[in-house]
């Protein structure tokens, strides 16, 4: 079966989610981080796979629910630690970050069912911000990762035309948004009311009770 992999940071303040601030206090980012990471790593653990492996910069936390593997990221830009999770699979794998908390056992599905790598050699799930959320690879070659320019407008492109340029038909999953912004997290937000990261951000945004006349009550 596919292995599953999440590449995450620890949600500490200042270190996650920093496009977040201002509005929002380094605390209150690294909490609507955390968020995410549970509601991305909650939707893994609901998602059928051979392994669920965290690929970690950081410790793990309360965050962190039964089930999963936990390996430390490599040293390196992000296209050397992705190509470093790949290479630690010997079967198919999708990797997906911990910015789309909208992310439902559904949407992982084509790219893990049992039929999944019959007609393609990847996966892809583009991100609207030009980069993608998901990457799936039948045989996980770090190469066809490593040298991607990653965190720019056209990451997503490059990944697309690298997959393509080596033969492999490549199948689509929907396009999702990330949480770099505070825009993207409102957003997000109302995409997937159910979720703590969509129950964080209501509470961090509610506006302060006034009483009549008077000055305002917190």
């Amino acid at each position: 079966m596919t292995t599953l992999l999440v590449i995450a940071k620890e949600p500490v303040p200042g270190r996650v989610k920093t496009r977040l601030t201002p509005p929002f206090t380094a605390a209150e980012a690294a909490g609507l981080a955390e968020a995410a990471l549970a509601d991305t790593l909650e939707a893994v653990a609901a998602t059928p796979a051979g392994r669920r492996v965290l690929v970690l910069d950081g410790r793990p936390g309360p965050w962190l629910p039964q089930g999963f593997e936990v390996v430390p990221q490599c040293a390196g830009g992000l296209d050397e630690r992705l190509a470093a999770a790949f290479a630690s699979c010997t079967g198919p794998a999708l990797l997906i970050g911990m910015d789309t908390p909208q992310v439902t056992p559904a949407l992982l599905a084509p790219a893990i069912g049992p039929d999944a790598w019959q007609e393609y050699g990847a996966w892809f799930g583009p991100a609207l911000d030009g980069g993608f959320w998901a990457l799936g690879l039948a045989a996980p070659d770090p190469a066809l990762v490593r040298g991607v320019p990653m965190s720019v407008p056209e990451t997503g492109a490059v990944q697309f035309a690298r997959l393509a340029g080596a033969g492999l038909r490549v199948g689509r999953l929907p396009s999702l948004r990330d949480v770099d912004t505070a825009q993207d997290a409102r957003i997000v937000a109302g995409e997937a009311p159910g979720g703590r990261f969509a129950a964080l951000y209501a509470r961090l945004t509610a506006a302060p009770a006034q009483s009549p006349g008077g000055p305002v009550l917190r």
